[in-house]
């Protein structure tokens, strides 16, 4: 072939050529270096951004990752979110990231028990806000342009769980006083796997004061197991308990294991690993629905599809949700569906 003809046959599109054109992704992912001035402190993010209309609305979840992980991990939720209309930022807390495992292995230990400690819960929690912020700033991004303020949900797994249990309103008494971490911009929440907070005896005091939308999740063999430190399933339907307020969800899937909710595949068995995955990226998605948009047809097909999975299935009825209208107030845009 000369040149000219194979320059030709270049420009010529996939199909003419006998070709698969590749399929848009229906995601964009994006990352961010950031650093918090007033703490000196990196703050890392990865954004899953989907493909809308620059002028379309677009919801947000924040995501704090577990002890010893990064804005890498959870892709399959941010994937899965992303290519329903769902943005999520998966925020990395340095102090309680994968670093943890790098080193003398004889250090591990000594390295969880530090990054447990509150001082680092309680700049998790200013991670997520300090990461929700420089999204939403003009200065730093054009995204907060177009996400939806009315629809921004804090998510978290494990230790990340606790953190976003802070950011929407849990407060742990110390000398007397309150310490404060909630962030009123967030209308609901994503609970997996949330161990109890360390040392604390009171979860309903810890807990009272969460008065926005939440859904747990977790499983029959959801155990933490750190050189001093247990916890299991029976900690996580305490946390559940503990939340007064009536709008919240829990799913509890059989079998499994604390860390199949992350990227790892087999933990918990392949098979069960890679159902629970789909699942609860799905059981997310039926929230959304359930508390946005007062409809829970989504979540009835989810508990029908997913019964075979459940040691228990989500209780719920259609919400009473005045200040989350058909209409979104702000915007004026006529009701968005999630799936």
């Amino acid at each position: 072939m000369n040149t000219m003809l194979l320059m030709a046959a270049l420009s010529l599109p996939r199909a003419a050529l006998g070709e698969q054109a590749p399929e848009a992704s229906p995601y964009r992912v994006i990352d961010f270096d950031w650093t918090d001035p007033a703490r000196s402190r990196a703050v890392p993010a990865r954004l899953y951004w989907p493909a809308v209309a620059a002028t379309t609305p677009v919801p947000l979840v924040v995501f704090s990752h577990g002890i010893g992980g990064s804005r890498n991990g959870y892709s399959y939720l941010g994937k899965n979110w992303s290519a329903h209309g769902v943005a999520s930022l998966h925020v990395q807390h340095v102090g309680s990231d994968a670093a943890l495992w790098r080193g003398n292995p004889f250090g591990v230990v000594d390295r969880l028990q530090t990054a447990a400690r509150e001082s680092e819960a309680l700049a998790r929690v200013a991670d997520v806000s300090f990461a929700l912020d420089r999204l939403l700033s003009r200065e730093f991004s054009d995204f907060g342009m177009v996400v939806n303020r009315r629809r921004i949900v804090a998510a978290g797994h494990s230790y990340g769980a606790n953190t976003s249990l802070l950011a929407i309103g849990a407060e742990v008494i110390r000398d007397g006083q309150a310490l404060h971490c909630l962030d009123p911009r967030f209308s609901a929440a994503v609970v997996i796997s949330a161990p109890p907070f360390y040392g604390e005896q009171n979860l309903a005091a810890i807990l009272a004061k969460i008065s926005v939308p939440t859904i747990h999740v977790t499983s029959t063999h959801d155990v933490i197991r750190i050189p001093g430190y247990y916890s299991g399933l029976e900690d996580r339907l305490a946390v559940f308990d503990a939340i007064a307020a009536p709008r919240k969800l829990l799913a509890v899937f059989e079998g499994g294991s604390h860390s199949m909710f992350t990227d790892r595949r087999n933990t918990g068995g392949p098979t069960t690993n890679a159902r629970v995955k789909a699942a609860t990226a799905d059981l997310t998605l039926a929230f959304f629905d359930w508390i946005f948009e007062s409809d829970g047809t989504v979540l009835a097909r989810w508990q029908d599809r997913w019964r075979f999975l459940l040691a228990r299935a989500p209780s719920f009825k259609s919400p009473s949700l005045p200040h989350f209208g058909v209409a979104d107030q702000e915007t004026g845009t006529s009701r968005q569906r999630w799936r």
